[in-house]
């Protein structure tokens, strides 16, 4: 957008400042309440830099699953979930949709074929403004069942100490589950085949103020092929994001959105713990990705896929880690844009 020669209008300059001071507090409240602004404790900004290489952030990207394609598309509701949440993007309607493909890692040049996670991050926005951002990987389960544990994991396996992993997983043996899933799964030939999991618990609240705790998956519809490991080693560097542009360029893709129920007792703080497979489950509708772009100057480029942001009928739950996440992403958000003079702009694109 260009500069406007207009004086500033006071009423919206008032609501910046209301908006601006409404997100200051929640990021404050979500430090305190996971424990960071107490002295000696994890903060942000050491789990990002855990998160980072050794040689250092690669500038102006995030500093987690750094490589990614942006796509704009729709969530198509079909009413369902009005059901469980009061949310008005559950209402039957089309909701306008920017997301992001992208694998899990802190090198955006990071070869598809070697990436051990592959993610999806989007942004629904209701028709009267509110939205839902969440991200998600592949995975059935997350690497630690708390913030804390999951630095220690990362200080564990960037160590040079040969015993720091061991002695991590003889304290968290929870970690080689989610480890032989990385060793064992089987990957797919694209993102459109994938199934992407929110892992963290989320409570919905009905128009009569019942509570419901799930946790939601994004089911494909297309088959998934599956590739060998040697057949995987042969593929391109960005062979992810070349396939997605074809599909997409030949028709629309589609996941269906399923919302799992959790029942009394089922272990909603810890996303290293499955829920039985007899749990209820909703689809509540679809949602279709109808143009990808590159992320260079892309929709998404820009967006902060903070899991806390959430329409009314949707807050978070005892589960820690969308607090903690929501402030380490700020930490990333914040570092990439002082650094957005270092990221790459096509010829004609940039910041204005």
């Amino acid at each position: 957008m260009g500069d406007s020669n207009s004086a500033p209008n006071p009423s919206l300059l008032k609501s910046v400042v209301v908006i601006g001071a409404t997100i200051t507090v929640a990021a404050i409240a979500f430090a305190y309440t996971a424990g960071w602004l107490t002295p000696h404790r994890l903060t942000p900004t050491k789990l990002v830099a855990a998160l980072q290489s050794p040689r250092g952030p690669a500038l102006g990207h995030r500093r987690n699953h750094a490589k990614g394609i942006c796509f704009t598309g729709t969530f198509d509701a079909n009413g369902e979930g009005s059901e469980l949440s009061k949310a008005k993007l559950f209402e039957r309607g089309q909701y306008s949709v920017v997301g992001r493909f992208n694998i899990g890692g802190p090198d955006p040049k990071s070869p598809d074929p070697m990436a051990q996670v592959r993610g999806l991050g989007i942004r629904i926005t209701s028709m009267d403004g509110q939205e839902w951002r969440s991200a998600m990987i592949d995975a059935p389960v997350f690497a630690a069942p708390t913030p804390r544990a999951f630095f220690e994991f990362l200080t564990a396996i960037s160590s040079k100490d040969p015993n720091a992993f061991k002695q991590y997983s003889s304290a968290h043996p929870e970690i080689l589950t989610f480890i032989s899933w990385v060793k064992g799964h089987s990957r797919t030939e694209s993102w459109s085949e994938d199934r992407f999991n929110s892992l963290d618990s989320f409570v919905f609240i009905d128009k009569a103020g019942a509570q419901s705790v799930v946790r939601w998956s994004f089911i494909p519809s297309a088959k998934p092929v599956t590739i060998s490991p040697e057949e995987l080693a042969k593929r391109d560097p960005d062979f992810l994001a070349e396939d997605i542009i074809q599909r997409v360029a030949a028709g629309p893709q589609v996941w269906e959105l399923m919302i799992i129920v959790a029942k009394q007792n089922d272990p909603t703080s810890d996303p290293t713990r499955t829920w039985p497979g007899d749990r209820r489950t909703l689809d509540v509708g679809r949602l279709t990705v109808r143009q990808i772009e590159p992320e260079v100057d892309g929709p998404c480029r820009d967006i902060n896929f903070d899991p806390t942001v959430l329409p009314a009928g949707i807050t978070t739950s005892d589960d820690p880690f969308p607090a903690a996440r929501s402030a380490a992403y700020r930490v990333s958000f914040n570092g990439r844009m002082a650094e957005s003079s270092h990221y790459p702009h096509t010829q004609t694109g940039g910041k204005q």
